[in-house]
């Protein structure tokens, strides 16, 4: 009978623990980034993936070391033209917007961003009707090196309230 009392109190006490954990949310003065596919296809979501990665390589030498919001917008309106001739030479309808765009809730490993209208980059390929792929590009989150994609929940909170408190 000790035994069961004993498992079962453990039981309680890691489920008490996993379910009563602090959930950090982004600052208000980052700057969002979000692709939308046209469609769910293999072609249509490996082509928002491969628009995703051309731009973050045209922006993270410059985004990378930025110390500010306002450094930060400079860059990103400077580089819009940029970012249209590539997406000109995918000879596919798109619509590109850096400003208020709307974002839905997110989750990921214990971070929270809450929906909103938010300051963002956000390419809508073709019909804008498919998965998305979104990130935060200031701080520079999307566009530094993730080695390990296979950090905990609690590590990855960590990681993030580190970055975002060396930005603010």
């Amino acid at each position: 009978m000790k035994k069961i009392i004993i498992v079962l109190f453990l039981f309680v006490c890691v489920y008490l623990i996993k379910n009563n954990k602090e959930e950090f949310i982004i600052p208000s003065n980052a700057i969002r980034f979000r692709v939308i596919a046209n469609s769910n296809t293999f072609e249509d979501q490996a082509t928002k993936m491969e628009i995703k990665t051309n731009i973050e390589n045209i922006l993270k030498t410059d985004l990378i070391n930025v110390n500010n919001k306002t450094e930060a917008d400079k860059i990103l309106t400077r580089k819009i033209p940029e970012i249209e001739t590539m997406l000109k030479g995918y000879n596919m309808d798109y619509h590109l917007n850096y400003g208020d765009n709307y974002f839905p809730e997110k989750k990921y490993k214990g971070v929270k961003y809450p929906s909103g209208i938010y300051e963002s980059l956000v390419v809508s390929l073709g019909s804008g009707k498919g998965e998305n792929w979104w990130c935060v590009l200031y701080p520079p989150l999307c566009l530094m090196d993730n080695k390990d994609t296979n950090l905990s929940n609690v590590e990855y909170t960590t990681f993030i309230k580190e970055l975002f408190n060396k930005y603010q």
